[in-house]
């Protein structure tokens, strides 16, 4: 299992750098189905049930690996690095023969995505290679550091995006002459993605993607904690080591747009009736007995007016909009763009969650961060909690956001579709 990087220290460049690995992948003949070993990313499995129903898929189903499960995290870290270990000793994952890159497709009924996978070389922040648009929370890097130390690998891609200019040439052109042929793979999920994997090998096209790549740079759409991981992991290991790159896909946004959904916040331990009385005067509220469609659209739009919310858990929907000038004047922060300050995520933050309600946002114990909007109203009206529904962000402000160095509240947005975790591995040597 060879890992991706030259021998010796290369040139600091200006754009990225994206190299060939070999892939570890599931042996199909060894499997129930590829479809039964994927997996969500591993901070979309928010629900017990989930992870279950991912276990019981497979018993070599990925989320072994990107979420083990025992009494302490020693132990859970310990079982991934067992598992990977015995997977790879009875040939149930196997490295492909030559290094590669990856070309990877998903497509439902209304969408077609393809981009490249491959070990990109870690860059400092402030060489503005790789754009972060988010805060990240330190228990989170710290767990997934861990579990990387553990099991001396890259489990899933983080997924990055770059702008080309549209046309089939460079990477583009490389990516569709792949997708004409075979693919190593091919497989359909629950969700309705059918997911295709090419590799690519050949040099002439390998330095083709290198030559255009190093003039782009990226913005990480999804994996923040994963590339705050990657930093931290390579900062602790002498360069050259397998530890200066990590695994991602690459996405070109201006053939392949990706969609933009919110992250929703579960809010434990308030109740809605005491969220709503803490606002008060501050914030307009409106009682909403409609479907969660209908409150959807209001919350849309509500939102192109404004900051809005959508309050659920307690069996009704409450839109809650219109913050009170002087409120946000003496809450938000004043030294960071208009952008910033008026993004919804801002205000949630700084106002409601730190201002208003008291909760900590990086406590587990107090709150969650849910992609799935049913199931966030779900388990808030189960268990008694508070559901903030948010409405999502525009791709341009995101970039342009990073562009500038400014980094959004975490959690702010979720771009996808994302990879899915378990078509294929990094391992690097111990």
């Amino acid at each position: 299992m060879n890992y991706a990087g030259p021998a010796e220290e290369t040139p600091a460049r200006s754009g990225l750098e994206l190299t060939p690995f070999r892939g570890l992948r599931y042996d199909p003949d060894r499997v129930g189905s590829l479809a039964a070993v994927t997996s969500p990313p591993y901070d979309v499995i928010v629900r017990p049930d989930g992870l279950l129903h991912l276990e019981s898929a497979d018993p070599h189903n990925i989320v072994r690996l990107i979420l083990p499960q025992d009494t302490t995290p020693t132990a859970r870290n310990r079982q991934a690095a067992d598992t990977l270990h015995d997977w790879v000793s009875e040939g149930v994952l196997a490295a492909d023969p030559e290094p590669g890159l990856y070309v990877y497709e998903q497509h439902d009924d209304g969408m077609l995505q393809r981009g490249i996978i491959g070990a990109l070389r870690l860059s400092e922040p402030s060489a503005g290679v790789v754009l972060p648009h988010e805060d990240v929370m330190p228990h989170i890097i710290a767990d997934r550091a861990a579990l990387m130390r553990a099991t001396s690998a890259n489990l899933e891609p983080l997924l990055l995006t770059y702008r080309g200019n549209g046309s089939r040439v460079g990477t583009a052109a490389v990516i569709e002459r792949a997708a004409e042929g075979d693919p190593l793979l091919s497989t359909t999920t629950e969700d309705g993605f059918n997911h295709r994997l090419w590799a690519i090998t050949d040099p002439a096209d390998l330095a083709e993607i290198q030559t255009d790549l190093g003039r782009h740079q990226a913005l990480i759409a999804d994996g923040h904690h994963r590339w705050a991981t990657y930093l931290r992991l390579r900062a602790e290991h002498p360069s050259p080591s397998p530890w200066d790159y990590g695994l991602v896909l690459l996405v070109d946004t201006a053939r392949y747009p990706l969609r933009v959904r919110a992250i929703h916040r579960l809010l434990h331990n308030l109740p809605v009736a005491e969220a709503l009385t803490a606002l008060t005067d501050s914030f307009r509220v409106r009682h909403l007995d409609v479907p969660l469609p209908e409150a959807l659209e209001a919350l849309a739009a509500a939102a192109a007016e404004g900051n809005a919310f959508l309050l659920a858990g307690d069996g009704s929907f409450h839109l809650v909009d219109r913050p009170s000038p002087d409120l946000l004047a003496r809450t938000v922060p004043a030294d960071r763009p208009e952008a910033w300050r008026t993004l919804d995520a801002t205000v949630l933050h700084a106002t409601l969650l730190a201002h208003i309600w008291g909760i900590p946002e990086d406590s587990p114990a107090h709150i969650a961060y849910i992609h799935d909007t049913a199931a966030t109203v779900d388990k808030a009206e189960r268990d008694g909690g508070t559901a903030v529904l948010m409405h999502p962000v525009r791709e341009e402000v995101v970039r342009d956001l990073a562009r500038q160095g400014v980094t959004m509240p975490r959690k702010s947005t979720s771009f996808g579709p994302k990879p899915a975790s378990g078509l294929v591995l990094r391992a690097l040597p111990l």
